[in-house]
């Protein structure tokens, strides 16, 4: 796959996405307002009817990493769903910064970083803003 791949990816999309992480509920609260919403199906991984494996995915590593699938049967996975995400809903020239060199390696470990990490640190944003 060549780096600017991403844009590529054509609507309808089908974002599939982690309901129990805070971070994803808010993205998707605001996907869900988003003048594009129509672009895209939104499918949370833990509701108790998903199944990944109508999808030919595995379970665990659709909650490793977020999945994009697109119109014309491309997967998207990681930081590359996101950037596809993006594309489909009109930050093309964002999209494109972040696939240059230097850029794209940095972002890609910062996503693996937080992906990695994502529940507890969650966690840990939820506590600080009840707190709040």
């Amino acid at each position: 796959m060549n780096r600017f791949t991403p844009l590529k990816a054509r609507p309808p999309v089908t974002l599939f996405h982690d309901g129990h992480c805070p971070f994803c509920r808010q993205e998707i609260a605001w996907l869900a307002k988003h003048h594009h919403i129509d672009h895209i199906a939104l499918v949370d991984i833990q509701d108790e009817y998903f199944n990944a494996q109508t999808h030919g995915c595995e379970f665990t590593a659709m909650m490793g990493q977020l999945h994009l699938h697109d119109s014309q049967g491309k997967w998207y996975i990681g930081m590359d769903a996101s950037r596809a995400l993006y594309a489909v809903l009109g930050y093309r020239r964002l999209v494109w910064i972040s696939c240059l060199p230097g850029i794209r390696g940095l972002m890609n470990a910062g996503y693996g970083f937080f992906a990695r990490r994502r529940i507890r640190i969650g966690q840990w944003w939820e506590k600080r803003q009840s707190k709040a």
